[in-house]
């Protein structure tokens, strides 16, 4: 046995024939044959599930219906199209929506219809990246699927909602796929380094080149092999002519074969806290630079943009605030478009909150008023509430006195009373001190003057 530097023993035998598979990526290589194969998205393949009966239908008992796959990519939209038609033996035609027309369309329907009269079976399409059909390609798919001629199998990264017809929607099942988890990546990669149609133990992988690979794809699969591809193929570059031991491929390898440094980024450790902690103290320091690149930093890392948004929308309202209270809906806008678009897109409306936040003026007024207002809670200092203020409709509400000398705001001058609203023991308690900066300097005056008429002073 041979050791790397990693310390990682490596069998001095086996052959290089899986780093020389000719022009096929092993992505493509390594598609599964059957849904038995799959990684992930076993909440779509229970038994009994529409996905399994497509799979398992006979001529006699073709089973399955229309279904659209709406997920991000790498998580096996096309792998499970293919091990469907792989397993069912049923006619497939593949068409992408990127090259194909309505005349693409068509002419697979009247195949699929002549081949239904023929041979009385279904011909299973599918098309991948539906949303970029236009609502008339779309159009021309209806016939074929509303009279059973295909059973159409599509994909999108994008919300069918917004980009599939209704009538094709309503024809359809809506199938949600999930990333995949790290195991599942795991899983696939270590299959991949074994099998004969994948390197076929022409490496041996460390694990922390296996964590490494698992982290830069972020629940893609495709980003796992390919990464695995070229690593493997660097290491075995990398190694003596006369050196008859496997390649060993490390973290470092890794590294330099995908050109990403930041692959030592770690989610769940020391890095994750540092990198968000200098995003967030950039933006509330005003240094948008700063603020791009640890934004820069966490999306090439794969840190997953919902954690990114919900920090960006705390800190609209912690370190902004009032200042701009526009600030709170941009950031809360980005949220939801990322939510929409998924990523890589996703990075650009990121990067419009980021900027806006960091420029914008800064209060934590607002902030600071609910946490004092909290710590006067929780030290038991509340009172109770006064009786004019308490709900007056239920029935013995009045005897009790509940609403007795409620002002009512809109009948008094400015929509503003006179009137006690804290309790007793908190009366003349002030939580809400606006800043000079931004919008704030517009609400510090009202403030003091609303302060004056509430309170009669």
């Amino acid at each position: 046995m041979a050791t790397d530097r990693s310390g990682i023993n490596a069998p001095t035998t086996g052959g290089r024939a899986g780093l020389a598979q000719g022009s096929v990526p092993l992505a493509v290589r390594m598609r599964p044959t059957s849904l038995e194969e799959v990684a992930g998205q076993q909440h779509l393949l229970g038994r009994g599930s529409p996905l399994v009966q497509l799979a398992t239908g006979t001529r006699e008992n073709p089973g399955g219906v229309s279904v659209i796959l709406w997920g991000p990519p790498g998580t096996g939209k096309t792998t499970l199209a293919q091990a469907i038609a792989r397993q069912s033996g049923r006619e497939f035609v593949e068409l992408s929506a990127v090259t194909a027309g309505v005349k693409d369309v068509r002419e697979v329907m009247e195949k699929a219809l002549a081949h239904r009269d023929l041979y009385g079976s279904t011909t299973v399409l599918f098309l991948d990246e539906i949303h970029r059909f236009s609502k008339a390609q779309q159009d021309a798919l209806l016939p074929g699927v509303e009279n059973g001629w295909v059973i159409l199998i599509a994909a999108t990264t994008e919300n069918p909602s917004f980009s599939v017809i209704s009538p094709l929607l309503s024809r359809s099942l809506l199938l949600t796929l999930k990333p995949l988890t790290d195991a599942d990546l795991g899983m696939l990669v270590d299959r991949a380094v074994e099998d004969p149609r994948g390197l076929g133990g022409a490496v041996v992988l460390g694990d922390e080149a296996r964590a490494a690979i698992v982290r830069l794809a972020s629940g893609d699969a495709r980003r796992a092999l390919t990464a695995l591809e070229a690593a493997a193929a660097s290491a075995a570059a990398a190694q003596d002519d006369d050196d008859d031991t496997v390649p060993v491929v490390d973290a470092d390898t890794v590294a330099a074969a995908v050109d990403r440094a930041l692959l030592r980024y770690d989610r769940q450790g020391d890095e994750h806290y540092d990198v968000i902690s200098a995003f967030i103290k950039s933006v509330r320091g005003s240094d948008v630079d700063a603020a791009l690149h640890y934004l820069a930093r966490m999306i090439e890392a794969g840190e997953d943009p919902r954690f990114i948004a919900r920090r960006i929308i705390i800190s609209a309202s912690e370190d902004i605030g009032m200042a701009d209270p526009q600030a709170l809906p941009i950031a809360v806008a980005a949220a939801q478009a990322v939510q929409l678009i998924g990523m890589p897109e996703g990075r650009i409306p990121l990067a419009e909150a980021v900027v806006y936040l960091a420029t914008a003026p800064k209060s934590n007024a607002a902030y600071n008023g609910v946490n004092q207002a909290m710590a006067d809670v929780k030290a038991g200092r509340m009172g109770v509430v006064p009786t004019h203020l308490r709900d007056a409709h239920y029935p013995g509400a009045k005897r009790l006195g509940h609403g007795k000398g409620y002002v009512y705001s809109h009948d008094a001058e400015h929509g503003v009373a006179k009137q006690q609203y804290l309790p007793d023991a908190l009366e003349g308690t002030e939580y809400y001190t606006p800043t000079t900066n931004g919008f704030e300097r517009e609400v510090g005056p009202r403030l003091e003057r609303l302060r004056k008429i509430t309170r009669g002073e």
